[in-house]
């Protein structure tokens, strides 16, 4: 075994530790960067994302950022930690007030700190604007780094480089070494290069969730698992070491260890991140041929995973959205289609029944019967207008007009598992607490490590949270 020193051990290589390694840099630490993949697909996810940010302009997060952090951070932590600031704010609802999940020193810290972590990023070397998105409707704004999630990985690989950070690619963590049952002074890891390494010093958690371990997902998951996929490749390299090495000596677990966030995908496809998001304009049918939930309940932005989840709870996982060439009306309504997979065509409903597998008879009734309930009114394809099926179960709350401008489309859709859920306690410093509430010495933790959603994903909050508390992870463990 080899035993190396270092002031700060950071494992992971996306944003979140990064961030960590390049603002201890920053500070003087001698950094180590530990990377399952190599250094051509180093990154993770964060190097597949186009890493949308809640933010309505360079310098201000969305006027919801805090509200709607916490609506969907729990409701199901002990009452200890819900700090009495944050039963005091007028704008949030009685359940939260009462439950949420986190302390709100985490989540003002958050947001607080967002934009400073932009300014830091731009000088830095990354581009940020607001691009088009894939949501043809949406309720708030999404700032873009130019170049997406790869932008910022390479821009602070660069920084951190240039500050002497030592990076070990295709090294994984295995183990945390203790000095006690609640101090950290190291790491072991494996390097397909070097072997069994120990890298003593401070540690940063920053190697994501476990969408890539099988193993995990069905644990927590359950055995439907099965039916996910990452959305993209940087997902299978998230394995769940730093959390589980983490709940081994005592750290919190936070997040819904049961959920992740889901995505609607092309199956077919193997590029990263084929969404589908073209569903609001057409029908969704599962494998009997039947229709099994409302495809528009609000703006595309806010809904798609709620409507992901009902995808994933049908038969063997899958739907297929049915469109009629109307869709085409839509501007720019390729926008809402990222699989580089064609859709599949047929001249009558019974044709296309045929081509997606499922009963011919049942397609053209459930047709019939939504056709039959779409009402006349004005249609607004780019907002929400309310255009509403009526007398039929499940209803379509918006864009409902009758499918029969042939020939007909189709797209399978599957739920991706962009990230899980589960994860690690932080407090406002990225320090990770144990089961009583106390920080572990010398351990932090950051981004997808870190558990904070419940039930639904808060939507343009996942880059962020990785960049500002790894960057927090490496100024606090500088001045410890």
């Amino acid at each position: 075994m080899t035993e190396l020193k270092f002031d700060l051990v950071v494992l992971g290589c996306g944003v979140a530790g990064l961030s960590a390694a390049v603002a201890g840099g920053e500070r003087g630490l001698r950094v180590a960067v530990l990377e399952r993949a190599t250094q051509e697909e180093r990154g993770g996810q964060s190097r597949f994302t186009e890493a949308y940010l809640r933010m309505k302009s360079h310098e201000e997060v969305t006027d919801d950022f805090d509200t709607f952090l916490a609506e969907h951070s729990g409701y199901y932590q002990d009452p200890d930690f819900v700090a009495e600031s944050l039963r005091e704010r007028d704008t949030w609802s009685a359940q939260t007030k009462a439950l949420a999940s986190i302390d709100a020193g985490v989540i003002g810290t958050f947001s607080a700190l967002v934009p400073e972590t932009i300014d830091w990023l731009k000088d830095n070397g990354v581009k940020f604007d607001f691009l088009p998105t894939q949501f043809l409707t949406s309720t708030q704004p999404r700032l873009l780094p130019v170049g997406g999630g790869e932008a910022i990985v390479e821009a602070l690989a660069a920084r951190a480089e240039a500050l002497g950070v030592e990076f070990f690619y295709e090294t994984s963590g295995r183990s945390l070494i203790t000095a006690d049952c609640n101090t950290v002074i190291g790491l072991r890891a494996w390097s397909r290069e070097r072997g069994e390494l120990a890298l003593h010093g401070a540690v940063v958690l920053a190697s994501g969730g476990f969408e890539g371990n099988a193993e995990m997902l069905a644990r927590y998951l359950g055995p439907r698992s099965v039916f996910l996929r990452p959305v993209c490749k940087g997902g299978y390299y998230n394995r769940g070491e730093g959390i589980a090495m983490a709940l081994d000596i005592g750290a919190a677990p936070a997040g819904e260890f049961g959920s992740y966030h889901a995505e609607p995908v092309d199956p077919r496809s193997g590029i990263s991140e084929p969404s589908i998001f073209i569903f609001p304009y057409g029908v969704l049918i599962n494998q009997q041929g039947e229709r099994f939930t409302d495809e528009a309940p609000g703006t595309v932005d806010a809904w798609y995973e709620r409507v992901t989840r009902q995808i994933y709870a049908q038969s063997e996982g899958i739907a297929w959205v049915v469109l009629d060439q109307k869709v085409k009306e839509i501007p720019n309504y390729r926008l809402g289609i990222r699989t580089d997979q064609p859709a599949i065509e047929a001249p009558t409903l019974a044709e296309l029944a045929g081509k997606i597998g499922v009963p011919a008879a049942a397609l053209e009734a459930s047709l019939a019967r939504y056709n039959a309930a779409c009402r006349a009114g004005d249609y607004h394809p780019l907002r929400l207008d309310g255009l509403a099926t009526e007398g039929l179960l499940p209803p379509k709350s918006n864009w409902a007009r009758p499918l029969d401008a042939g020939p007909f489309m189709a797209y399978p859709i599957i739920s991706a598992n962009v990230f899980t859920f589960g994860g690690l306690k932080i407090d406002e410093q990225a320090r990770v607490l144990n089961a009583d509430g106390q920080a572990i010495a010398n351990l932090y933790a950051a981004g997808e490590t870190v558990g904070l959603y419940f039930g639904n994903y808060a939507g343009g909050t996942s880059v962020l949270k990785g960049l500002v508390f790894g960057r927090q992870a490496g100024y606090c463990a500088a001045g410890r």
